[in-house]
């Protein structure tokens, strides 16, 4: 029922996934990310514990293989299910379970794995993969989402539309952009114009959030005002 993208920004070093599907609010149970270590998306007839516990394993070095087959081993619903997984090394793994929907599967390249069910077809996949490669040039946030609009082109979830959603993590705990659209008529198309509206002032504002190294941020009003709107002026 919905289709995914884990990848890592190779410049910045941040983990990301993007994913759309023909649901309400795939981003509440979908994608799963340990910063700086890899990111997990449990999908189909989704297990959120793929996603809790997958993050566990890799915060304690399992590679994704050990990771995957940890999750489905105890899991009798395993063949209803789909996950994959991406480690900061950029090592995948992936299960496709024999009752998943038609068209189902999964793919993987460098730097990123791709996995579906319920599509219109592999093309889907095919083409969420080479508009991803083709776009490089692109900031991750803007890559990921061309990417995904690429498989919505190619059919995407053969049921239609409702919800979409992109997170990624850099080297905190907390995430350099979680977006989500719930509910909508072109969730996609939605989570293009939230990913814009992000880069009229909370990105310019995230770098005085307070971070591990620097536990009290920046809180200085006058030092913030002015950075941004020396940011959006084009100054810096």
């Amino acid at each position: 029922m919905t289709w995914s993208i884990i990848a890592r920004d190779s410049l910045t070093g941040q983990i990301g996934i993007a994913v759309a599907t023909r649901f309400f609010a795939v981003g509440a149970r979908v994608p799963h990310i340990a910063s700086g270590i890899g990111g997990v998306a449990t999908q189909a007839l989704v297990n959120p514990y793929y996603g809790i516990d997958g993050v566990k394993l890799l915060r304690e070095g399992r590679e994704p293989r050990e990771v995957v087959e940890t999750l489905i081993a105890t899991d009798d619903g395993r063949e209803a299910r789909q996950l994959h997984v991406m480690d900061i090394k950029g090592r995948i793994a992936a299960h496709t379970g024999s009752e998943c929907v038609d068209w189902c599967g999964h793919i993987q390249g460098d730097g990123f794995s791709l996995a579906g069910n319920m599509l219109a077809g592999a093309s889907v996949l095919d083409d969420t993969a080479q508009a991803f490669i083709a776009n490089a040039s692109l900031p991750f946030a803007q890559r990921l989402i061309v990417a995904m609009k690429a498989g919505e082109a190619a059919g995407g979830d053969k049921r239609g539309k409702q919800s979409a959603a992109l997170v990624i993590q850099g080297e905190e705990e907390w995430s350099d952009l979680d977006l989500r659209v719930d509910d909508h008529t072109d969730p996609l198309a939605e989570l293009e114009r939230l990913e814009q509206v992000s880069r009229e002032r909370w990105v310019h504002f995230r770098p005085f959030l307070p971070t591990r190294r620097n536990p009290a941020g920046i809180t200085d009003r006058a030092v913030i005002d002015a950075t941004i709107e020396a940011a959006l002026a084009g100054k810096t």
